[in-house]
């Protein structure tokens, strides 16, 4: 049996969408054959409308976020398992009334805001419209999910360091005695760098410190190349400071994704000075604290920590003092009696002189080698004491030829990560100098 095409194309799309069927018959008894790009449109429209009706959970990563007034416009992909090629691309949007409920509850669960590069769960209701065609309408988020994503790519951070060897590199750098240089990575004018100054600058035991600010930005993408930066600086003059302080005052938890990078994470677990954070804020540690030297809540801590070191420091040359003090007054005190002693000595001392002359002169003998004993012990602990304040002297150690070898910021701990024509900068006591491995 023969089937007219044309009217085979007129049943079946008029069985798809009888709202159509008029407009349909009306083209194809025209002779046209064919459909608008309008009324192609309207026909995905009807299908996706028919069939995917209730709103649907998909995941997702997050590839762009832009607000607009007080809307929210997102591009949701999908990349293959075995690299970044996208196999799915789809945008959406969150409208007015449904972003001031989601924004703050996800950035309340998570700490972070919505962002580009993010793994998310969203409800979405599937939109067609005639002109700007397929879009995803966001009117649910599962931040759980997300949280779950962060954490995840926090701990193969962490491992990656585990594996490199350096997560504890820089915890295991000894504090200088005394700390006093102090270079400080902070954005300028930041509040945080302004209260630090002051605790530190106007502390009650009338410390003193040099102190030099490097700036840096301390929120958004541009974070980590910034602190790189300024640790670059100060690591191109490491001899003139004693540790590195990295603070940022105050500010929404949200803001802390610049803080969880590894290359951040690498170049400060590396750092040849040790590092102290305070970032400001409490509820959770990022992977640049986890890998500092030391890690405090906010810049007014990270200044007080470096006061109680002074003042424990002080109190240490203060107890050397005292017990110096006191041996020497002990030694006074046994000669004063040996004085006493001598000078008691009854004149009937004579008569007995030629029997007991060796056992006085025996006596006396070991009464000096005691004295000079104990002098000698209490000079030598003097001695030591001095020794070690000396062997502590960074500048001391360059000076015995010690120098440190970087490439690409970064210390050579390992000659086998070598390789030739490699450009490194070695740091002496005297400058730095660029070579290339051969």
């Amino acid at each position: 049996m023969e089937v007219n095409k044309e009217d085979w194309l007129q049943d079946a799309f008029a069985s798809q969408f009888p709202p159509f069927e008029g407009m349909v018959r009306e083209r194809l008894e025209a002779g046209r054959g064919s459909l608008s790009l309008y009324e192609l449109n309207l026909r995905v429209r009807s299908v996706l409308e028919e069939t995917l009706s209730e709103p649907v959970w998909i995941q997702a990563e997050l590839s762009s976020v832009s607000t607009r007034g007080p809307h929210c416009y997102l591009e949701f992909v999908q990349k293959a398992e075995s690299g970044n090629t996208f196999i799915a691309k789809a945008r959406g949007q969150i409208w007015a009334s449904k972003w001031a409920l989601i924004r703050p509850y996800f950035e309340q669960t998570t700490g972070q805001p919505l962002s580009p590069g993010m793994q998310v769960m969203v409800q979405v209701e599937v939109t067609f419209h005639e002109i700007y065609g397929y879009a995803l309408n966001v009117i649910d988020i599962n931040p759980t999910y997300t949280l779950g994503d962060i954490a995840r790519r926090r701990q193969e951070i962490l491992r990656q360091l585990e594996e490199e060897g350096i997560i504890d590199l820089n915890k295991e750098l000894e504090l200088p005695v005394p700390v006093q240089r102090i270079a400080v990575i902070s954005a300028e004018g930041a509040a945080g760098w302004g209260d630090f100054q002051h605790q530190l600058l106007n502390n009650e035991y009338g410390l003193a410190y040099q102190v030099q600010l490097f700036t840096a930005v301390m929120q958004g993408e541009r974070v980590e190349p910034t602190i790189i930066a300024a640790l670059n600086q100060i690591a191109a003059e490491q001899d003139r400071w004693d540790v590195v302080v990295i603070i940022r005052g105050g500010g929404a938890t949200s803001d802390l994704t610049g803080f969880d990078t590894l290359a951040l994470a690498e170049n400060v677990a590396q750092f040849p000075l040790p590092v102290i954070t305070g970032i400001g804020h409490e509820r959770d540690d990022t992977v640049l604290d986890l890998v500092s030297h030391t890690r405090v809540k906010t810049p007014t801590a990270a200044a007080e920590f470096l006061i109680h070191l002074g003042v424990e420091q002080l109190l240490r040359i203060d107890n050397l003092r005292t017990s110096i003090t006191d041996a020497t007054l002990q030694l006074l005190h046994q000669q004063m009696r040996l004085e006493r002693i001598t000078g008691r000595i009854p004149s009937l001392w004579e008569l007995y002189k030629t029997n007991h002359l060796h056992r006085l002169d025996t006596a006396f003998a070991d009464l000096q080698t005691l004295v000079r004993t104990v002098l000698d012990r209490q000079r030598h602990r003097l001695e030591l004491a001095i020794a070690q304040l000396d062997a502590a002297d960074p500048v001391r150690i360059y000076r015995l030829g010690y120098s440190v070898v970087r490439k690409e910021g970064r210390a050579v701990r390992d000659a086998s990560t070598l390789r030739p024509d490699d450009e490194v900068v070695i740091t002496m006591e005297q400058g730095t100098a660029k070579a290339v491995v051969k």
